[in-house]
């Protein structure tokens, strides 16, 4: 798998099947929607691409406070290529990316930079910062859309937010079901942190301390 850290030496794709998103954790909603790449791109003999960010939004735009990422940038790639992907582009999420219409998504690093002609999509994805649907005429006349729907894992709907609710609850084996990996290291050193620095009952005699099972 080829990994790109931005969009200056971009070679010329073939057929370019491309997905966009966080994908942080790369849990089984995720795995559904790469695994439909990676078929949409072998079909049309093509490569499969999955655009994804660094940092993560909320960072750049100061929405990060409690923020618990599922994997670090380097833990993410490997799943990526666990599933077979092609390549990958890391997009420097600046605020000025982050100003970006969707259509001007679409046009300058969708078409330009990459030339896509399909599009995999999760079934609630949205572009730029006004938020343009992947079912919007700008795009479906331009490439073609392939919608993924939501994926549940015993009626839970997977998303990354529901898996980080799980943690932060001690949930960590349902967290694992949903993810359909087990924690990364770079989670569990964090959690570790986290526990290793919470007051403790003499600290705070009026809050229950509860700890996870992370000593191994």
């Amino acid at each position: 798998m080829r990994v790109f850290h931005g969009f200056e030496h971009l070679p010329r794709f073939e057929h370019p099947a491309v997905t966009v998103g966080s994908y942080d954790g790369v849990h089984r909603g995720h795995r559904a929607l790469i695994e439909r790449l990676v078929a949409e791109a072998h079909a049309a003999d093509g490569e499969s691409i999955v655009m994804t960010f660094e940092p993560h939004p909320r960072i750049t735009l100061g929405r990060a406070e409690g923020l618990l990422l599922l994997t670090s940038l380097d833990e993410k790639i490997a799943l990526l290529a666990d599933l077979g992907v092609d390549n990958v582009i890391i997009i420097p999420f600046d605020r000025s990316f982050s100003a970006l219409s969707g259509s001007e998504f679409v046009d300058q690093y969708l078409l330009k930079r990459i030339g896509t002609e399909i599009l995999v999509a999760g079934y609630n994805h949205r572009f730029g910062h006004d938020g343009l649907a992947c079912d919007s005429p700008e795009i479906t006349g331009r490439m073609r859309i392939v919608c993924v729907g939501p994926c549940s894992v015993d009626g839970v709907r997977v998303s990354s937010t529901a898996i980080r609710r799980l943690i932060e609850s001690g949930q960590t084996a349902k967290a694992e079901q949903l993810l359909g990996h087990p924690l990364s290291n770079s989670l569990i050193d964090r959690m570790r942190s986290s526990i290793a620095s919470a007051p403790t009952s003499m600290d705070s005699p009026d809050q229950p301390h509860h700890q996870h099972n992370l000593s191994k």
